[in-house]
């Protein structure tokens, strides 16, 4: 049977995802007719989505079977009224590799100091060696995919890995805490922490000036989560005042981030564009394909999200 797909994305994916998705299609047995626009939303069997595309509203598409979304985060279509249909968020082997290694390499450059040595080249000898691994604490916030992914990576690493979350997880080599007691141990520990948590309204501020308080003095943040995760005015206090080390920080409420914010200048702050890691064209076709062979099979989708939770 020949299936109606509909990629409902950024027109300037078109051409990166148009061969890659004929491939997977092809792979999987499947028998697609791939567009770009319709005429005929009731014909529509899937729509392959991202919210920066054309569709907002999927009252027309009636014989649509799921939304197959092309982002890892789902805050800016999970509260879609119109959207009634399963709705699946891409998690990506090749989006997963690249956050270990932005993750990796950031807390790796915290943790061995590299910034003194690479910005300041000042003609003073100091041998002063970074302490171990295993003597450094780390705490990942968000145990999904991408923050599982990272804590092992780091475990591996031999740093002593916190992982929190909002509900008990369990993942090997890692010490895992959850619930607001799990938090402020999480924190109250953590040298540096590594913020990978959805955006929901449980989760928006939960750095918060309080919460950046609980941290050790000179403690660091990265985050390549989800930007509205921390108070901005309270980071910056907490940096001003030397509580806080250094932020790196990869996302931000405002995208791309204003050319005036404080973030930009501020010589304890980092600033990456938004670069920690990237669905990968291939790789994500690949996830498509696989859940349009389950949706078509009867079987159940991959990486169904769970509308009352919001990821």
């Amino acid at each position: 049977m020949m299936l109606n797909v509909l990629f409902a994305a950024n027109a300037s994916r078109w051409s990166q995802y148009q061969v890659p998705l004929r491939r997977a299609f092809d792979a999987a047995g499947l028998k697609v007719t791939l567009f770009t626009e319709t005429n005929a939303p009731e014909t529509v069997d899937y729509i392959i989505y991202a919210p920066n595309g054309a569709v907002s509203d999927f009252t027309p598409f009636t014989g649509c079977k799921a939304v197959l979304g092309l982002w890892a985060g789902v805050e800016k279509i999970v509260g879609n009224t119109t959207l009634t249909q399963p709705l699946c968020r891409m998690v990506d082997s090749g989006l997963e590799e690249g956050m270990v290694e932005w993750v990796t390499g950031h807390v790796l450059r915290h943790h061995l100091g590299m910034d003194a040595h690479i910005l300041h080249q000042n003609g003073v000898w100091e041998p002063v060696a970074p302490p171990l691994a295993r003597d450094r604490t780390v705490a990942i916030l968000g145990l999904g995919e991408l923050g599982r992914a990272c804590a092992q990576a780091l475990a591996a690493l031999r740093f002593n890995v916190l992982g929190w979350s909002r509900s008990p997880k369990d993942v090997p080599g890692v010490t895992c805490l959850s619930g607001e007691d799990g938090l402020d141990k999480a924190l109250s520990l953590a040298e540096i922490v590594v913020l990978l948590l959805p955006q929901t309204p449980e989760t928006e501020n939960l750095l918060n000036a309080a919460r950046l308080a609980r941290l050790p003095e000179g403690a660091v943040i990265i985050n390549p989560g989800r930007g509205p995760l921390i108070d901005d005015d309270a980071l910056l206090a907490a940096l001003d005042a030397g509580h806080i080390g250094h932020a790196t920080l990869d996302v931000f409420r405002v995208e791309p981030l204003p050319p005036a914010h404080p973030f930009w200048a501020h010589p304890k702050v980092t600033v990456t564009p938004h670069i920690a890691s990237e669905t990968r064209p291939d790789s994500a076709s690949r996830v498509i394909a696989e859940n349009i062979r389950r949706g078509e099979a009867g079987e159940p989708f991959l990486f169904l999200v769970d509308r009352a939770k919001g990821y």
